[in-house]
């Protein structure tokens, strides 16, 4: 028996080794095979039909394929629907996480220039992946999985990210439409729920207390804060903010956006594709947090926007400042305007 049989892996029945329809490491009886399995067309892999993946060929047949083979055969996925989310891939070595979504508008919801751009970023690691967005008109919106700060200056290619969606014909700032999102771990703010809650206050104040510098900063206008990022609105003390914030109906399309359960989501920002102030926001938003962590409410309070851009040291962030007239010291000209 145990040279002439083997059992099928999925009903356990004894079947003759010679009528195997399944493979040597998961053998499987012509029942079960027709019924519950298929093989992928190009690797050859035993496949549950509930799992396989189809393509049209000719003739309009539809071809199985494992996960891996499909998703290569698709360029990495294209653009992926609104409600797509992968497990998230962590980069650098930092508990304060930065996910980037950047919209982008004018080149068209393709497929293949989203592969192009994925490209790019992707050719050493799985960086990004491209959703649809419907605030948009005719384009997609690019999203980075989580990476510390560092990672994000000197690993990821976001210039290469940016000029490759400029190539293509697609505009961020100009096209009026965009955003820049970024989102930050909770764990960034603190081990505990109280300590994450208290930091997350003393940010909510220091945007609202210096909102006006920020509105400058995120080159949106006043009505498209209004529908997307909208503010909370002053309170006199950091923690106050905080407990009328959660009284409130949960609400995503808020400058500051509590609503997840893992991050808390910056949409202040209009959308860019130049590369200076892309890393500029996130050098902003790392500076923030630092305020907002090792700064007690009193001092946040008294901290004037001068005394906090004193303390930016980035270059980039110190050049984009300066072409925002935000800086302490006199504006550098802007070296060609946004895209």
């Amino acid at each position: 028996m145990d040279e002439h049989t083997l059992i099928c892996t999925h009903c356990g029945r004894a079947i003759p080794a010679d009528e195997n329809s399944g493979t040597e490491d998961s053998p499987l009886c012509g029942r079960c095979y027709d019924n519950y399995y298929t093989t992928c067309e190009h690797c050859g892999r035993l496949i549950l039909y509930s799992e396989a993946h189809y393509e049209q060929g000719d003739e309009d047949e539809d071809y199985p394929y494992c996960y891996d083979c499909y998703e290569q055969r698709r360029g990495s996925g294209g653009v992926r629907d609104y409600y797509y989310k992968p497990d998230p891939i962590f980069y650098g070595s930092s508990p304060r996480y930065m996910g980037v979504e950047l919209e982008i508008d004018d080149g068209g919801e393709s497929d293949r220039n989203a592969n192009s751009v994925m490209a790019v970023a992707n050719i050493k690691h799985e960086h990004i992946y491209c959703k649809h967005d419907g605030s948009l008109e005719d384009g997609f919106e690019i999203v980075s999985h989580p990476m510390s700060l560092a990672y994000h200056m000197s690993k990821m290619p976001w210039g290469e990210v940016v000029s490759k969606a400029k190539e293509l014909g697609y505009t961020s700032h100009q096209a009026g439409t965009c955003g820049l999102h970024v989102h930050i771990s909770r764990d960034a703010f603190g081990e505990t729920e109280r300590q994450q809650d208290a930091v997350i206050a003393r940010v909510l104040y220091f945007f609202e207390k210096h909102w006006n510098e920020l509105l400058i900063f995120s080159r949106r206008t006043r009505k498209q804060l209004d529908q997307w990022a909208a503010r909370y609105g002053y309170k006199d003390h950091p923690k106050e903010l905080l407990d009328d914030v959660k009284s409130r109906h949960a609400n995503r399309y808020t400058a500051v956006n509590l609503t997840n359960r893992d991050t808390v989501e910056f949409r202040m920002f209009r959308g860019t594709l130049k590369l200076n102030t892309l890393l500029a926001t996130l050098q902003l938003l790392d500076r923030i947090c630092d305020v907002a962590l090792f700064m007690s409410d009193d001092e946040v309070k008294e901290l004037s926007w001068s005394s906090f851009v004193s303390g930016c040291t980035a270059p980039e962030l110190v050049q984009y400042l300066k072409e925002r007239r935000l800086y302490i010291n006199e504006p550098v000209s802007n070296d060609g305007g946004e895209v």
